[in-house]
């Protein structure tokens, strides 16, 4: 073994053997956290409005979102890209980040606005025309704050990040209480809650991102965008970069909620907000697996080709290992967890969660593998994964929901999952080969400096 080899492979043991593991644990026990807050959430609307709020509530967790990432095209999932070194130091990225985000704000929220008679006919038919579009404004701050949240991981404050990941789901529980202390029920106490939660957790993150930068610096940022404006190619290569991601990430979103859609549309409000149980439960185990895209996603796309694939294969077979070990007690608690937090109402939930956490057995893994891909700069290869999903689960869903309402959704969605996951290991097993990276390996840094590749 060359020393340049018995180099990289102790690099890649150091890694895996210390900082990443940690960081890996301590952005899973965020995630736990933001899932226990979320729970709480859950189970506050369900005992104040019952499962009609339930579906509500579900509905504008993601839709909002939805909304903002396909406006501001992709900025968030390309910003851990663009803040690698030695990217991070170019003048004119924060300018243009921040045109981008403002300009994407503004059209998500005039979107949802545009298109919130239909939202209110086919989701939302208890509510007024008024309040559905009143939830638009939680497009543009969800925004503020999930594109806050990605910076402080493509800058590396994991310590950062993981406490804006937790106080996301935990800030909406107080803010949802203080309009139902005021006499505000239903849809409008869930609208002003998440828009207050939204906007004291990006207040924080923001923050965080100023102080990491330094504040001379952010002030510098600033003053450059109101002397010379953004700089266009560099806009476009973030637009570019974060369309060929945010197609698989929009993709994501949609195979892990279209389910939710079609089953309120079929089976109604009540019925989604079962399926909305068994699903949150069930995603437990999909939590190691997210922690692994963003933790990797930043480091890789710091390092070499040849590090970067060390890492990744040799992160294939524990995470594949602890998320089967994981799924078996998660299995077994489903339903006395299920009674105790919901109650009996809720007992429908525990067959569909059970059958979605079989759905979950290769997350783990595959989050190494978006991460790989993401930090190599090819998210387009995530996207065609994720494309493939989203044709199956709407197909299943329009088969099996109509039959089988929640128990179709679950059955649909688990084979979704699986098939997308073996893609995306597949993929990463490929192009960390020797012959893939002695292939790459040659363009990498032209590749990744302009994000040109599939």
């Amino acid at each position: 073994m060359t020393a340049r080899t018995t180099g990289l492979v102790t690099r890649a043991r150091s890694v895996l053997k210390g900082d990443l593991a940690g960081s890996v644990v301590r952005n899973t026990s965020a995630r736990g956290i933001a899932i226990v807050g979320l729970t709480l959430a859950t189970v506050v609307v369900a005992r104040v409005g019952g499962p009609d709020d339930v579906g509500a509530y579900a509905l504008l967790r993601m839709l909002p979102g939805l909304v903002g990432v396909m406006a501001v095209a992709g900025l968030p999932g390309a910003m851990a890209f663009f803040l690698a070194e030695p990217r991070r130091h170019r003048t004119a990225l924060w300018p243009s980040v921040f045109v981008v985000l403002a300009a994407g704000a503004a059209l998500g929220t005039l979107a949802w606005v545009l298109i919130s008679p239909l939202l209110k006919h086919a989701l939302f038919p208890h509510d007024s025309l008024l309040v559905v579009a009143a939830a638009g404004l939680t497009v543009a701050t969800q925004l503020v704050l999930t594109v806050g949240k990605t910076s402080l991981q493509g800058l590396q404050d994991r310590r950062g990040g993981d406490i804006v990941i937790a106080a996301e789901e935990i800030a909406f529980l107080p803010c949802y209480l203080l309009p139902l202390l005021l006499g505000v029920q239903g849809t409008t106490a869930i609208i002003v809650g998440l828009l207050l939660a939204d906007v004291v957790v990006a207040v924080e993150a923001w923050r965080r991102v100023a102080h990491r930068l330094g504040w001379r610096r952010l002030r510098a940022a600033r003053s450059a965008r109101r002397r010379a404006g953004p700089d266009r190619q560099l806009v476009g290569q973030l637009v570019v970069y974060g369309l060929r991601g945010q197609v698989g990430g929009i993709i994501t979103l949609l195979n892990l909620r279209v389910d939710f859609v079609i089953l309120g549309a079929v089976a109604g409000p009540a019925v989604l907000g079962i399926y909305a149980v068994a699903s949150k439960y069930a995603e437990l185990l999909r939590m190691p697996g997210t922690a692994l895209t963003w933790v990797c996603y930043p480091r890789l796309a710091a390092t070499d080709e040849e590090t970067a694939a060390r890492i990744a294969r040799r992160l294939v077979a524990p995470t594949l290992a602890t998320i089967g070990l994981a799924a078996v007690p998660l299995w077994l608690v489903a339903g006395p967890v299920t009674r105790l937090l919901y109650g009996t109402e809720f007992d429908s939930a525990v067959a569909p969660a059970r059958v979605l956490l079989a759905g979950m057995l290769l997350a783990g893994t595959a989050g190494v593998a978006s991460g790989y891909l993401y930090g190599r700069g090819r998210p387009g290869l995530n996207s065609v994964a994720m494309a493939f999903g989203l044709v199956t689960t709407v197909g299943l869903d329009l088969v099996l929901i109509p039959r089988f309402q929640a128990m179709g959704a679950a059955v649909a969605s688990t084979a979704s999952y699986l098939l997308v996951d073996a893609i995306l290991v597949l993929l990463l097993l490929r192009l960390t080969s020797r012959r893939a990276r002695r292939d790459v390996h040659a363009d990498d840094a032209p590749r990744a400096a302009v994000g040109a590749s599939p």
